[in-house]
């Protein structure tokens, strides 16, 4: 037996490693953009008259709502400033 994996799955895992990789880097330079992108793909799945699975995959896809400006849902600068 050949102890090498077959080329097809190399392929496999290395573009695996590739697509976390890029999750990765989206979530940590480009936050808006992705927001936006989830948003983007998570609108059309929740509509009225949808499946209850497609609502289901539309919520998981879907950024967590900020709640507002009046509730804490991530730093908008509104508290005090850090130390030095």
């Amino acid at each position: 037996m050949d102890p090498a994996l077959p080329l097809w799955l190399q392929y496999a895992v290395i573009g695996a490693v590739v697509v976390l990789a890029l999750w990765i880097f989206a979530r940590k330079q480009l936050p808006g953009t992705l927001r936006k992108v989830r948003l983007a793909l998570a609108a059309p799945l929740v509509r009225e008259g949808r499946p209850a699975w497609m609502r289901s995959l539309a919520r998981k896809i879907a950024p967590p709502s900020s709640g507002g400006p009046s509730s804490c849902g991530g730093c908008d600068g509104c508290g005090p400033e850090p130390k030095r």
